[in-house]
């Protein structure tokens, strides 16, 4: 995890958001190792908020999105790299240009942050692939047996990659992640702009041939047609190995707004997207975090969908125990929520080194 401070994008020089990252971390280091990275502005504040037991590291970035800016890990269990042990842990360095460039992204520096994949992979000693095609985590969600799902109002932005086909694209994945097949999902969650339409926050796999999607029964919310479009692509789709789709519906929360309050809070100026009052959030339950044995959710404060998106998470997930974070709204407002903030290492069993 990152932690934030950037005063044009937090409101109240970050100090809410950061209590809450510091929830979410501390609810995740319950379950497995954690490291937090914090600017040497912001280390000593980090790690006075912070438990214990979870690392903190100074590093320099642009931003706390670590799903984004942070690298992709994979796992090889066979021979295919020949010159690596048969079993090891990787990791991708995508490039990055803020989510759409000096004109369309969410500010206008992001040099500090095309170097933290690399940085977290030196320090965990974790062999570095790189490709220059702009990708963020969180717009890419796999199955572990050959699936990905994507959004094209994100992959196929022309502000990503216009120079590549949806077939490069698709080619693209399939060699870096090693999948066979990508679902393409038309569009993300209504009011998502910052990432143009990831899709951490519309839909993402329980296991293999289940997934979970946002959804509203209210016919006259513009997300109804998203998730109804959503629903109708994965109904007629097949994973990679030709199973059918069970998809379980997550009611959005809301639908929740920026208040004057909260938009005052943020400096705005002309490196970042401004925060303006009234505006819609891009609030989803399922945008959460799956750590060993937990599910770690966002809670918005509204009784009914919060209650609700414990109960069917619950349900899907049987054998993990369900963690809701209170205040989930502060990370919202910056933009996305826990599955954003957060990227997950998978353990290595090296030869070697």
């Amino acid at each position: 995890m990152g932690w934030p401070e950037r005063p044009d994008n937090w409101r109240d020089n970050a100090v809410h958001a950061q209590q809450v990252f510091a929830k979410v971390a501390a609810a995740i280091s319950r379950f497995e190792p954690v490291t937090v990275c914090a600017s040497a502005a912001q280390w000593e504040n980090a790690r006075n908020q912070l438990p214990e037991n979870i690392r903190v590291i100074e590093m320099s970035m642009n931003d706390s999105w670590f799903r984004d800016t942070g690298p992709t890990f994979v796992v090889s269990k066979s021979a295919s790299i020949s010159a690596l042990p048969e079993t090891i842990v990787a990791g991708i360095d995508w490039n990055f240009n803020s989510w759409g460039g000096v004109d369309d992204g969410c500010y206008r520096d992001w040099s500090h942050d095309l170097l933290v994949a690399r940085k977290i992979l030196e320090i965990e000693k974790v062999p570095r692939f790189y490709n220059s095609m702009i990708l963020e985590g969180g717009s890419i969600h796999v199955d572990g047996e050959g699936t990905c799902l994507t959004t094209e109002e994100c992959l196929l932005n022309k502000n990503r990659n216009p120079h590549l086909t949806r077939a490069q694209i698709e080619d693209e994945l399939k060699a870096y992640l090693g999948v066979q097949k990508i679902i393409w999902l038309p569009q993300g969650l209504y009011g998502d702009d910052d990432t143009n339409g990831h899709i951490d926050n519309m839909c993402c796999f329980v296991r293999p041939g289940v997934v979970i999607l946002s959804w509203t029964d209210d016919e006259k919310d513009p997300q109804y047609e998203r998730s109804k479009e959503a629903f109708d692509v994965l109904s007629k789709a097949t994973d990679a190995n030709g199973r059918k789709f069970q998809i379980i519906k997550l009611h959005v929360p809301g639908p929740l707004y920026m208040t004057e309050e909260e938009a005052a809070g943020v400096m705005q100026d002309d490196d970042a997207k401004s925060r303006t009052a009234n505006t819609r959030l891009a609030a989803s339950y399922v945008n959460f975090y799956i750590a060993n044995g937990a599910i770690i959710t966002p809670q918005f404060g509204d009784k009914k969908w919060d209650k609700e998106a414990v109960r069917v998470l619950s349900k899907a997930f049987p054998d993990h125990k369900v963690v809701g974070i209170e205040g989930a709204r502060e990370i919202v407002l910056g933009g996305g929520n826990i599955h954003c903030i957060t990227q997950q290492q998978p353990a290595a069993h090296l030869t070697g080194n």
